[in-house]
């Protein structure tokens, strides 16, 4: 199923995607829009607002908690100068923040990738928030040896690593769904603007990409179908 957010009012979409199911594990990427003092979109970003971006008040006022399960586990993104917004959404979302895991954005040689933007320091770590809802929301068993670090190289611009999949689902239970997703992943429901199996960027990205998967070849853009978790 392909869900074009931005023909429809994406509340409303969002319930009428879940169809009365509930999902136990959720990942958001939103589009977060960033402003100076001023109120503006801080001039640092213009450059980089290649897609839609939504307020704070819109990214809240999703209804995430229809269709979340009882127990629940959130993996949120946030970019560093957000975080205060980010822990906002968690918990307007009915989420308790519990951890996160830092995603330390390298070069091919291992170090720092110093590409990144940053009014203060120039930013090569990026926060994938982590809450829970309900009773018994503790990770699965992996999760008690997993490390809470990602350290990969970067894709195009605000596209976040695939390794996050693996990490998710090995310790969070399904069904899985993504918000704000790019391309289609199997095993999970993916919604967004660029929820399409066809999906490339449509401006010059790096030349290096992530691991799609074990045992899966790389490749500029593997992109795979949804599939559906019983319900």
């Amino acid at each position: 199923m392909l869900v074009k957010v931005e023909t429809v009012d994406p509340a409303s979409d969002l319930v009428s995607l879940a169809n009365g199911g509930r999902f136990k594990t959720i990942l958001a990427d939103p589009p977060w829009r960033f402003q100076n003092s001023t109120g503006k979109v801080a001039p640092e970003h213009k450059r980089l607002n290649r897609y839609s971006t939504m307020s704070l008040a819109e990214i809240k006022a999703l209804p995430v908690t229809m269709v979340a399960d009882d127990t629940a586990h959130l993996y949120l993104w946030v970019p560093n100068a957000l975080l205060p917004d980010g822990l906002a959404v968690l918990q307007a979302w009915g989420f308790q923040y519990k951890s996160n895991v830092i995603w330390h954005k390298i070069r091919k040689d291992g170090g720092s990738d110093g590409r990144g933007v940053g009014f203060y320091f120039r930013n090569v770590t990026e926060i994938l928030l982590f809450g829970v809802r309900g009773k018994n929301a503790r990770t699965l068993a992996p999760g008690r040896s997993q490390v809470n670090m990602m350290q990969t190289r970067k894709r195009e611009h605000s596209r976040k690593p695939d390794e996050q999949y693996g990490l998710i689902e090995s310790c969070s239970p399904g069904p899985y769904l993504e918000m704000f997703g790019r391309g289609l992943r199997k095993g999970w429901t993916t919604w967004g603007n660029q929820a399409d199996e066809a999906y490339q960027p449509t401006w010059n990205t790096y030349a290096n990409h992530s691991q799609v998967g074990k045992n899966e070849p790389l490749g500029d853009q593997l992109l795979l179908p949804v599939i559906r978790h019983p319900r």
